[in-house]
């Protein structure tokens, strides 16, 4: 018999564990089938949103997704059968290279592992 247990994060827990993390997974719908992607991420806190924010390149999955989409990153110790999971869920916002976005890119560039093309 298990003693385990489900416990609900806070709003706040999940930020502060969004902000300490870098590489998360993004879902999405292309051609009527869902797909889950690993990313790099940074995390856009501002008012009255809070955002994630991925570099992908032009023509790319993420870039062909429809706008909802759902964000996850999780923390998982097998060996004591603990983890958690943090879940976002959220409309996808196509941010380009053009002179508006140069203040954003640089203030929250998630710094992909991958750099070729990532210019979306």
């Amino acid at each position: 018999m298990s003693n385990a247990w489900l416990e609900a994060l806070s709003p706040d827990e999940c930020v502060e564990l969004l902000s300490e993390h870098t590489v998360g997974r993004i879902a999405v719908v292309v051609d009527d089938f869902p797909i889950v992607l690993p990313v790099n991420y940074r995390l856009v806190e501002g008012t009255p949103h809070i955002g994630v924010a991925v570099r992908t390149r032009a023509g790319g999955v993420i870039e062909r997704a429809p706008t909802n989409v759902a964000f996850q990153i999780d923390g998982i110790d097998p060996s004591h059968r603990q983890g958690w999971s943090v879940l976002v869920r959220g409309v996808l916002h196509h941010i380009q290279t053009d002179p508006d976005a140069t203040e954003f890119m640089a203030r929250f560039d998630p710094e992909p592992w991958i750099l070729a093309e990532r210019d979306q």
